[in-house]
């Protein structure tokens, strides 16, 4: 059996994966940027189980076969990342899940199963100076530079992650008690507070935005894309939009590194730790759910720990 491009399909797990990923979406809430992620490794996986001769019956497939389809995709060339190797792993693992969940398996046969550890590296941040270089960068009153600004300001004063910020409708912001509600990953929500300079930015916008596309325009969206001539405006941005506004203001601010929308969610994380806020408070403001996810964010640069010996220690070089 093959697939609409040809591809050989092992049925049973065509037809499971292809629930999994309804429930996914539906009753997980998972973004959709993991449902496309498992799903390629999951069309993978059918496709090599038919190739390498396995057993129809899901309850046949014993662990060898995850094991090995694993062990196969490590062997790639070019050799996977281990972030690679791990999303691997994390789609099998949660597909084996499903399958003892609604009883198409007895047996997790993922239960065993080890993906290399991923390399921790350290986030990248931008300095004070450079945030507000970065900031004032959208100059101008026109819809385009009061709406970048607005997103740039948001970014940096709430860490969202950068699907947070595209998904968020104008309801989600409450100007009185300077609330964003964030809808995060699997669907759980938080509360992240906003500055007074982004809500500001905000209001600004919002208003300049009501004015040219209606109030509820692109469905209630936060942010909408600008009132063009040819194309009309209007419609929610998407994760694509923000990096090419963030790539834009990055050149007009004069950074030449390497800077994503992520990376302002670390400088969030950076500056708060930096000015003594505590661990499990940015923790909570980022919405992790775990406290491991946070504790990358308590690096200290080469200057920092030298200025800290220096203070403290009795034969510091003086």
């Amino acid at each position: 059996m093959t697939d609409d491009q040809g591809a050989p399909r092992h049925p049973a797990v065509a037809e499971a994966a292809a629930v999994f990923a309804a429930a996914l979406a539906d009753r997980l809430g998972a973004s959709p940027h993991t449902i496309r992620a498992y799903r390629t490794e999951l069309d993978r996986f059918q496709s090599w189980l038919a190739t390498a001769g396995a057993p129809p019956d899901l309850a046949a497939l014993h662990p060898r076969w995850w094991r090995g389809f694993l062990a196969e995709r490590a062997g790639g060339r070019p050799v996977p990342r281990p972030a690679t190797l791990a999303r691997t792993a994390a789609a099998l693992k949660a597909f084996a899940r499903f399958l003892v969940e609604t009883g198409r398996v007895a047996a997790n046969p993922c239960d065993l199963l080890r993906a290399p550890r991923r390399d921790r590296r350290l986030p990248t941040w931008l300095e004070s100076e450079e945030i507000d270089r970065l900031l004032a960068a959208p100059a101008g009153d026109g819809e385009q530079p009061v709406r970048d600004r607005a997103m740039l300001e948001l970014l940096y004063s709430t860490g969202v992650r950068v699907g947070e910020l595209v998904g968020a409708d104008d309801a989600d912001l409450d100007p009185y008690g300077r609330v964003l509600r964030v809808r995060g990953k699997g669907r759980r929500e938080r509360l992240a507070p906003v500055g007074r300079p982004a809500l500001a930015a905000v209001e600004a916008y919002r208003r300049l935005r009501d004015g040219l596309h209606g109030r509820g325009a692109g469905g209630g969206a936060l942010f909408l894309s600008r009132r063009d001539g040819r194309k009309g405006g209007g419609r929610r941005l998407d994760q694509r939009d923000v990096r090419r506004i963030l790539g834009r203001a990055l050149i007009d601010a004069g950074i030449a590194r390497r800077v994503t929308p992520h990376t302002l969610r670390h400088t969030f994380a950076t500056h708060l730790l930096r000015a003594g806020a505590d661990i499990r408070a940015v923790q909570e403001l980022l919405g992790h759910a775990s406290l491991d996810s946070t504790a990358i964010y308590t690096h200290l640069d080469v200057e920092e720990l030298r200025r800290v010996v220096e203070r403290s220690h009795p034969r510091a070089p003086g």
